[in-house]
């Protein structure tokens, strides 16, 4: 799964709503350019994006491609969203850890005024 692709694919208003409509139903290019009001090369191009990013199958029905939502990809990236919240904060202490933007603190302080670099660090 690659991520980016995947984020960038939903990250437009209308691919979350071909999306969407597509959870719900199964759609030719021709019914999702009605249902949205956009032109049929419009929509083939959004679904161009959403099936390079792996979230969409079609399927032929006589002349016209209908189009399914692949959900465990959507899955996934939930998931790995998910996972995200799971990350705990680590408390950074300047004596251990060489790296520690305490350490910076600490430097600004002692001298009174910060650099740029350390006020980034610091003060945000």
């Amino acid at each position: 799964m690659d991520k980016n692709k995947l984020l960038k694919a939903i990250a437009d208003d209308t691919r979350m709503n071909i999306l969407t409509l597509l959870l719900r139903h199964n759609y030719c290019v021709r019914a999702l350019a009605n249902e949205l009001k956009l032109s049929e090369a419009t929509i083939s191009q959004h679904l161009k994006v959403l099936r390079e990013a792996g979230l969409l199958v079609g399927e032929k029905r006589g002349y016209y491609m209908h189009y399914t939502v692949e959900r465990s990809v959507l899955q996934d990236l939930a998931s790995e969203i998910e996972s995200l919240v799971t990350i705990e904060t680590e408390i950074c202490l300047p004596e251990t850890q060489k790296d520690c933007p305490a350490n910076e603190k600490q430097e600004c302080h002692k001298k009174g005024e910060c650099d740029e670099e350390t006020k980034k660090i610091c003060h945000g």
